[in-house]
């Protein structure tokens, strides 16, 4: 579908207000109103703990308003996102669900409010291209809200509301901030929960044409489960790849007899990308580099063609439950700040100003003393390409002059810190609900399965699992070394052994190694970048130096970088920038 075509089903309303107000949307919103306030809808909004298939959305809202004006929000549930005109005060909201799985902008231009789900609805004189929204996009492979490519256009961020003022000032809270109170319930009274919780947000998404992304890992296996259990036969898709490096089929194959799924998997050929590559990278409302992308919209088109028009996504449970390595790598770093000064003097002035050093022991032990030195969550982003290159070496003097470098970071501290616990786990899980899932994963996956044709759901992040969560205790959720503890005891019995013990893998994406391999994907890739080179963005010899380093050294990791740039010109050139 090309941007034009998203144009074309745009509906538009206009509300006069102080100024006016347009929005503009590619889906029809519900709209519910009365005397005090209009209420629209994107999504399914929900009340909180209800279990039943009652359908719930502006009316429900509208009503929640009425009688719990001050805490309306913890009533409600669900994926949706939300404008509320309050008549009396004279007050537009935009409001975000708990995970921001609804996108939302707007901007205010020549006194005219403009709210949208798009930004491709945007009037041509409100798109003037952000270059702060590119350092962003390279700096995290895509664009954090509130930030966006475009200057004086915003996003509403996961589990917010922006509010704007009848005299146009523009404010915001953080609405969602569940609270931590771990519970003391016995471990099988908590595992026994857990799986009631992830059964019902499975079931609550069920239809006779849906199906299962499936790549064998714990959360796309639970939710296959669950399906299977409940519906026959239960259709799973996986992606493969002809590279054992990539290719974790196997693990989707053992779930899908494991529990009797249609499974079907399709293998990828670097030709598929050759032939996508423009038209995924120009889908996406703002710059895109989440490379896994590719692999999500071929799975989302091979589904499509067997007839699915709803599939489940296992997205969610590693930021709920502590399933990614950082989580244990940062904790153990933890250990050396939490250690007496005098202790951290000691080592510091051993291993970092001594000879010892040098040596082959006494080198990891100095990286890990520096490494842990920097505090979270900046530790987080130690191996980011745009801290292993000095700024000065990849962009343009004229581009740096236009951008505040410490955004990103500052965005990151600030989320972190609105987290309301003293855990650095729990905090970095609530930093992950906004930059993992909410701006990267969410956007990779409902977009891909937009544009193949097929809407998606996500029942690990229904909001009542994710509070769920926040009542295990960290030491459950990661104990030692050991990834997802509470939630592998859980599944214990219902999830194939080999399936808990594996890796964690996902949709990956191969594009370095494919590069390599393709003269026709290099060639495509090198003309792009020699376009790029133009727009006086990066610097031209670290445009080469990332392709000799691909070539000469790491494939995987350079590839990545030349992925982000390729993918941020193909975009430009997609809106005619």
């Amino acid at each position: 579908m090309t941007t034009t075509q998203r144009k074309h089903r745009c509906n538009e309303l206009l509300f006069e207000w102080s100024m006016p107000v347009v929005i503009k949307s590619l889906c029809s919103l519900d709209m519910a109103q009365n005397s005090d306030f209009v209420v629209l809808v994107d999504g399914q909004v929900r009340q909180y703990g209800n279990q039943s298939d009652v359908a719930y959305n502006a009316e429900f809202l509208l009503g929640q308003l009425m009688d719990s004006p001050q805490d309306y929000y913890q009533k409600l549930a669900g994926f949706f996102s939300a404008i509320i005109f309050d008549k009396q005060q004279g007050i537009v909201s935009l409001i975000s669900d708990h995970i921001g799985s609804k996108s939302l902008y707007y901007t205010l231009h020549q006194d005219r409010l403009t709210i949208t789900d798009s930004l491709d609805l945007l009037d041509a004189e409100q798109k003037t291209l952000n270059p702060q929204g590119i350092f962003n996009y390279c700096f995290y492979h895509c664009i954090a809200a509130p930030t966006t490519i475009y200057k004086e256009v915003f996003k509403v961020e996961a589990g917010q509301c922006v509010e704007l003022s009848k005299l146009g000032r523009i404010s915001s809270q953080v609405l969602y901030q569940p609270t931590y109170d771990y519970s003391s319930e016995p471990r099988e009274v908590l595992h026994k929960q857990c799986r009631s919780l992830i059964a019902q947000a499975v079931k609550r998404h069920i239809s006779t044409d849906c199906g299962a992304f499936l790549s064998g890992g714990l959360d796309s296996s639970t939710v296959a489960g669950v399906l299977a259990k409940n519906t026959n036969p239960a259709r799973t898709f996986s992606i493969g790849f002809e590279s054992k490096q990539f290719d974790e089929s196997f693990y989707a194959r053992l779930t899908s007899r494991h529990f009797n799924t249609e499974h079907h998997c399709h293998v990828m050929q670097p030709n598929e990308l050759i032939d996508n590559f423009r038209s995924v990278a120009g889908y996406f409302d703002q710059p895109f580099g989440n490379s896994s992308a590719m692999a999500a919209y071929s799975c989302a088109t091979f589904a499509k063609e067997h007839g699915v028009a709803i599939l489940m996504a296992g997205d969610g449970g590693d930021e709920i439950f502590a399933g990614n390595e950082r989580y244990a790598k940062q904790t153990a770093f933890e250990h050396f700040n939490n250690a007496p000064i005098a202790i951290q003097k000691l080592l510091n002035g051993l291993f970092c100003a001594t000879p010892l050093g040098k040596l082959p022991l006494g080198s990891k032990a100095a990286s890990y003393i520096n490494q842990a030195k920097t505090p979270l969550p900046d530790r987080l982003d130690n191996y980011n390409f745009l801290n292993r290159f000095a700024l000065e070496q990849i962009f343009s003097a004229k581009f740096l002059s236009q951008i505040d470098p410490q955004q990103p970071v500052e965005q990151k501290r600030k989320r972190f810190s609105q987290a309301q616990s003293d855990s650095d786990l729990e905090r970095m899980l609530f930093l992950d609900w906004k930059f993992t899932l909410a701006d990267n994963d969410l956007v990779k996956v409902s977009q891909m399965c937009a544009m193949a044709g097929v809407e998606v759901c996500y029942p690990l992040l229904e909001k009542e699992l994710v509070d769920f969560s926040c009542q295990i205790d960290p030491s459950e959720k990661l104990k030692g070394n050991d990834l997802r503890y509470f939630f592998k005891q859980a599944v214990t019995g219902f999830l194939a052994d080999k399936t808990l013990t594996k890796e964690k893998h996902g949709f990956g994406l191969p594009f370095g190694l494919w590069m390599s391999e393709s003269e026709e994907l290099m060639t495509m890739a090198t003309e792009t970048l020699a376009a790029m080179a133009k727009r006086d963005i990066f610097n031209l010899d670290f445009i080469e130096l990332a392709l000799e380093k691909h070539q000469s050294e790491h494939s995987n990791y350079y590839g990545e970088l030349v992925w982000i740039v390729v993918v941020l010109e193909l975009w430009l050139e997609s809106r005619g920038l």
